[in-house]
């Protein structure tokens, strides 16, 4: 039972993350299922682009605390969609957290809601966003990003616009997004994978540099005692003992 739902439409393959349950986190299945997905797309010759969305009211809640990815696995998804053949489209109709936002910056092009909210949640559960910091760092106004990071605050899509993490915000995304999608049916398939290609080379540079020191640190992370502390109390809906 796999949790990415998969369509087609002309030319158009859509996957949904699709375990509403868990608001989408990242578990290592999840991971691993869009990991196949995406494969499958990328194999379809008649694929002119993918659109990443999700069921439910959270796009992605970001790593399962219950199940968390390998940290490599995710670096390896987050590879994955910047070197996939065709352009990868996020449709956002809900919130997006800590990992999610690392799933987002990956994409080629990024829309959502005005009603979807965003945060860097990581540093209130003792965490860092190390492995997302591959896509988002070069995506991102490195002095706006900073505020968001460093606080966890909750922040919009207007602002989400700002820093660079979308491409746009509507009110309705699908209406926002047809000329997007009408325009990349009407590129050539080689065309769209060397722009693409041109597009990307320089995140692709971060993952070269940083990506094992980065994995370290965040299975480093991962294992303190602040982190397991952080972990217990968001579950437990309580604040961490830090908090003053």
């Amino acid at each position: 039972m796999t949790l990415i739902g998969r369509t087609h439409s002309r030319g158009i393959d859509t996957l949904s993350l699709d375990s509403p349950d868990t608001r989408n986190a990242l578990s290592a299945a999840l991971v691993d299922d869009l990991a196949h997905a995406l494969a499958a797309s990328g194999r379809d010759t008649g694929v002119r682009a993918v659109v990443l969305t999700h069921t439910g009211t959270t796009f992605c809640a970001g790593a399962d605390l219950r199940d968390p990815p390998d940290p490599e696995a995710l670096v390896t998804l987050f590879r994955q969609i910047l070197t996939l053949r065709t352009p990868v489209v996020a449709r956002v109709t809900g919130h997006v957290r800590a990992g999610g936002l690392g799933l987002l910056a990956a994409c080629d092009i990024a829309a959502a809601s005005t009603r979807a909210t965003f945060a860097f949640t990581e540093v209130r559960l003792g965490l860092a966003p190390a492995v997302i910091s591959l896509t988002v760092l070069p995506r991102t106004d490195p002095r706006a990003l900073a505020r968001h990071c460093l606080t966890g605050e909750r922040f919009d899509a207007a602002e989400a616009v700002r820093l660079g993490l979308l491409t746009t915000a509507a009110d309705d995304v699908d209406t926002a997004l047809a000329p997007v999608l009408d325009g990349l049916r009407r590129s050539s398939p080689d065309g769209l994978a060397a722009t693409k290609a041109l597009l990307t080379a320089k995140v692709l540079e971060t993952f070269d540099r940083d990506a094992a020191d980065l994995t370290a640190l965040s299975a480093r992370l991962f294992s303190s005692a602040q982190a397991r502390e952080g972990m217990t109390a968001f579950l437990e809906r309580r604040d961490a003992a830090w908090v003053l």
